[in-house]
């Protein structure tokens, strides 16, 4: 059995679904990489599935804390940290030198830069994230998947519920092939999905200030947690509820910190009311075209998508509060 072949089985053990491996002559000379770990060889693509059920509770419009608490929080605290510790520890037994790549979700590079997973006011911006790897496009070169529309790594297997992690490493494994790209198809089904329009439907460009406002609930609509009286000190208050809003960084700030009807989990990680609207929306469309391998007994949407009506929070309107 190869080097690559025990890695991989022992990926899997550790819960991983995809593995790819790049050399590094697919990365340009002024990559973080070589920055990372300069006698880096292979660039190892380590891929979890986000679980179908952990969006269940936001399609129905029941439950919210699933996809936080399962999909994003321990995902990148807990399950993808370990598997990367066990193996680094494994290549480094065989006497190579491991250099494990997580997403450091509280920085960003670029100035005036949030993550919407994270509450803004935990997030550090400049000089310590220079030499970030670049996650997706990481990814690709690897041959995990391709790049969707909306910037999401779309798999074969999984669409756009995917999180993923790197080793690089001074092993020479066995390259995987880029995918060439034909699962996206630039329906635009992530824009049209969004709750507060943070994609650009021509580009595909997402507003992170505007994303991390209807990420927390923002837009009443789709918020059963939102009481009728909700921003009634701003002006524009329909027009927030309704995702219309003119939004800039500052705005976003004041109207997340109005933001206050579901409790957040731990690690920062406010919790996503919308539920991941845009990569939910790829997948349906991805699902319904027949472009995924996993199949599944029912279809992610089979009846009317739920929604409240703008009028609950006009003045002596309903209530749509759960």
């Amino acid at each position: 059995m190869s080097l690559k072949e025990e890695f991989v089985d022992l990926a899997k053990a550790c819960g991983a679904d995809l593995v790819g491996v790049a050399p590094v002559s697919r990365f340009a000379a002024d990559d973080p990489v070589f920055k990372l770990l300069p006698s880096a060889r292979s660039v190892i693509g380590i891929a979890f599935r986000i679980l179908r059920g952990t969006y269940r509770g936001t399609e129905e419009g029941t439950t919210f804390y699933q996809y936080t608490t399962m999909a994003v929080e321990n995902m990148e605290e807990t399950v993808m940290p370990i598997a990367l510790l066990r193996l680094s520890n494994f290549l480094e037994e065989k006497g190579f030198t491991a250099s494990p790549q997580r997403r450091n979700q509280t920085i960003r590079q670029e100035e005036g830069g949030t993550n919407p997973e994270v509450a803004y006011d935990a997030i550090s911006r400049g000089r310590r994230a220079e030499n970030r790897m670049d996650f997706e496009a990481a990814a690709v070169k690897c041959g995990l998947g391709e790049l969707g529309f909306h910037g999401a790594l779309l798999t074969d297997d999984f669409g756009p519920f995917v999180r993923y992690v790197f080793i690089l490493t001074d092993a020479e494994l066995e390259a995987d092939p880029i995918v060439a790209p034909h699962l996206c198809d630039r329906c635009g089904e992530c824009a049209r999905g969004c709750p507060g329009h943070a994609i650009d439907a021509a580009t595909g460009r997402r507003d992170d200030w505007r994303c991390a406002a209807y990420y927390i609930g923002a837009n009443g609509l789709k918020n059963p947690f939102m009481p009728p009286d909700a921003f009634k000190d701003f002006p524009d208050r329909l027009k927030i509820i309704a995702g219309e809003a003119e939004i800039d960084e500052e705005r976003a700030k004041k109207i997340i910190d109005n933001i206050w009807f579901y409790p957040p989990a731990q690690h920062s990680y406010p919790c996503s009311i919308c539920g991941r609207a845009c990569d939910t929306a790829c997948y349906r469309h991805l699902e319904a075209k027949g472009a995924l391998k996993r199949k599944f007994a029912r279809p992610f949407r089979s009846r009317a998508e739920w929604k409240f009506n703008l009028s609950d929070f006009e003045p002596n309107g309903g209530s749509n509060v759960l």
